[in-house]
Order: C-alpha cells, then sequence, then structure tokens
C-alpha cells in the first residue's frame, strides 16, 4: 500500500513543481510521477542534512509533501538549465 501513496504523492508534488517551474504544458502525470518521486529523493538529500527535517513520499505528510515539492523543483530547475545548453 505504500507504494500507491508515494506514487499518488509523487504526482501531486511533480505536478505543483511543474506548475510553479511553468512547465505543466509540457509534462504527462507519468513524468509528473518520476519527478515527484525523485524530487522526493533529491529533497530529502537536501533537507536532512541542512535542516534535519526527514519526510516520506510513503506515509502522506504535508512535511514530506513539501520537502517533495522543493526537490521538485530542484530537479526541474536542474533540468532547464541542461535545456537551455542544447542547440535548437
Amino acid at each position: 500500500m505504500g507504494w500507491i501513496i508515494a506514487l499518488v504523492v509523487g504526482g501531486i508534488a511533480g505536478w505543483l513543481a511543474s506548475l510553479v517551474m511553468n512547465r505543466d504544458a509540457s509534462m504527462g502525470i507519468f513524468w509528473n510521477i518520476v519527478v515527484g518521486c525523485v524530487g522526493s529523493v533529491i529533497g530529502n538529500a537536501l533537507a536532512g542534512p541542512l535542516f534535519g527535517i526527514r519526510g516520506s513520499v510513503q506515509e502522506f505528510s504535508l512535511t514530506g509533501l513539501i520537502i517533495a515539492v522543493i526537490g521538485a523543483v530542484v530537479l526541474l530547475a536542474i533540468v532547464n538549465l541542461i535545456q537551455r545548453g542544447r542547440v535548437r
């Protein structure tokens, strides 16, 4: 049951991050879930050592969702920087 909650919370976090980064039109539900779950890992890697805060997307909590959204925004910012360097 934990992985289903992780997918739902990851999808919400990825969707919120894509709205913040103005990339919502280019992302589908699959990429929202991927960005949210990877963003949760990034967010926990940043928030844990810096602030001593841990959040999990396997159990729904507001702290876990906020950390996942922040990590997903960081991930999308990195993707934007990489895509900006490409020649179109």
